[in-house]
């Protein structure tokens, strides 16, 4: 009787800002929170990260973008296997990512402590952090291999905690139910991301052992993942074909329902070696996948080049290491008040009304005139204006219209071919835009006019690609809904 009460509370609550059915409540909260926690977690270590980077010297850090796709192409694979374990159900595998980089977090912690040359003060001051910066050269091996593993590391457990969550909450809904649903699950994460950087940023004293509360937020966000789609089982208004087949090896650990979204045969026990590259052979056999590849692609690249530009704009523009590390934070904090406050309002009704091709074309237009306008004013309020409208765009419309196109995949796909794509492809878009842009940057003396307008061509073809693969999702989604479809 109170867990009736308490979801007729909730849905009541959350139906104020979308329209939800019964059976979805539980599954909603559980998918906001999850996120909210992760990108808490991720965020709360952010600055830590980024400390260490610096200290390492701003030169090096197109070089440890090359260093994160290495990490990836090993890391992606082992998280097709464990989803492709025939004796672990999805959601304990999610559950099982979650805790494991919960504990590397606890990890990083102790290294990172016995490597710091403050480590007798019991955290990282701000004096400290400044003479790191001046003489970054004077550190030792230990010191150098902590922080540059730990970059890389937080950069890794973004990628695959989000992605791996995010197929997990596709495999719960469909299409219909993602375009009312999805953008205030992603308003988790973005309330995520402002509680992060406010805590860290109040409770910046705290040095590494932000990674300890990191850590408590990961397992926090575990325990919020193994309650995702538990209350399927008692939805009565689920009719279309993709929400009636049941994934037998859950089935058989966990007894709950899991919405297909096409047919496909059952699972049969492979050899592990080749289940790692299970992912990787789901999207070369996928003309669709292909397409969604290329899509992620040309965002990793062309947001990857915004990232070095805003960069290099802010260094040149703003002197002071302080007042450009506030820089930053002003200008996340802004675009993470409108992000939160798009999602929560105006996703589920553009999504509904507009369609997915909206939504994917929406963020490549932005950032067309986006290059443009960096091009002809190369400033700092030129940066941070463009800069909050094309991410309000993105995070507001275009990712969760992205997640939409696994609505229409079979559930294989949803989980080892989607962190294929997210993980991979989206490291290997970063990799080419740090080199592309040293490239430019170097042969073109620094001059952002004629640098920005070498994207253009590459925004264009994010253009044509979303307009396809919108008009292509539609009409998957069509056919999976036709009663006629089995």
């Amino acid at each position: 009787m109170i867990i009736i009460m308490s979801r007729q509370r909730l849905q009541s609550i959350i139906s104020t800002l979308v329209t939800i059915h019964p059976h979805e409540t539980l599954n909603v909260f559980f998918s906001t929170s999850t996120f909210f926690f992760v990108l808490s977690a991720y965020f709360v270590v952010l600055p830590l990260r980024d400390e260490g980077a610096i200290s390492l010297g701003v030169h090096n850090l197109p070089g440890l973008f090359a260093g994160s796709l290495v990490l990836t192409l090993i890391a992606a694979p082992l998280t097709t296997l464990i989803f492709s374990s025939p004796n672990i159900s999805k959601a304990r595998a999610l559950v099982l990512i979650h805790r494991f980089f919960s504990a590397s977090l606890v990890l990083f912690f102790i290294l990172w402590m016995f490597s710091s040359p403050a480590n007798s003060k019991g955290f990282v001051s701000t004096s400290s952090v400044i003479k790191e910066e001046v003489k970054a050269e004077e550190h030792g091996w230990f010191y150098i291999s902590v922080r540059i593993g730990f970059f890389l590391w937080v950069a890794l457990l973004n990628l695959i905690t989000i992605s791996s969550t995010w197929a997990r909450v596709i495999d719960a809904m469909d299409n219909e139910s993602g375009s009312r649903l999805f953008g205030l699950i992603g308003a988790g994460g973005t309330f995520g991301q402002l509680f992060g950087s406010l805590f860290a940023t109040t409770m910046s004293w705290l040095g590494p052992y932000l990674l300890l509360i990191a850590s408590l937020l990961m397992e926090l966000a575990a325990r919020a993942s193994q309650t995702i789609n538990k209350d399927m089982s008692h939805s009565s208004v689920v009719s279309s074909p993709l929400t009636t087949e049941i994934n037998q090896d859950e089935k058989s650990i966990q007894k709950e329902s899991l919405p297909r979204t096409s047919s496909s045969p059952p699972a049969t026990t492979k050899p592990r070696f080749w289940a790692l590259l299970e992912g990787i052979r789901l999207i070369c056999s996928s003309t669709y996948l292909l397409y969604v590849s290329l899509f992620l692609w040309l965002s990793a690249v062309t947001n990857s080049f915004f990232y070095f530009q805003k960069v290099t704009i802010i260094a040149s523009t703003v002197a002071s290491p302080s007042e450009r590390r506030q820089s930053f934070a002003q200008i996340n904090s802004f675009v993470a008040v409108f992000i939160l406050a798009g999602q929560l309002t105006l996703t589920g009704r553009i999504l509904t009304v507009a369609g997915v091709t909206i939504a994917l074309c929406s963020t490549p237009l932005f950032s067309f005139l986006n290059l443009i306008a960096v091009a002809i004013w190369p400033t700092y309020w030129a940066v941070a204006v463009w800069e909050t409208f094309r991410k309000v765009v993105l995070y507001v419309l275009t990712r969760p219209g992205r997640e939409l196109l696994f609505t229409v995949v079979s559930q294989d796909e949803k989980y080892k071919a989607k962190v294929c794509i997210d993980v991979l492809v989206q490291r290997l878009g970063d990799a080419i835009a740090a080199g592309m842009y040293r490239f430019l940057y170097s042969s073109l003396n620094g001059k952002m006019t004629t640098i920005s307008l070498y994207a253009l061509p590459v925004c264009f073809l994010w253009i044509l690609t979303g307009f396809h693969l919108g008009r292509r999702q539609t009409q998957l989604a069509k056919s999976h809904n036709n009663p006629s479809f089995s």
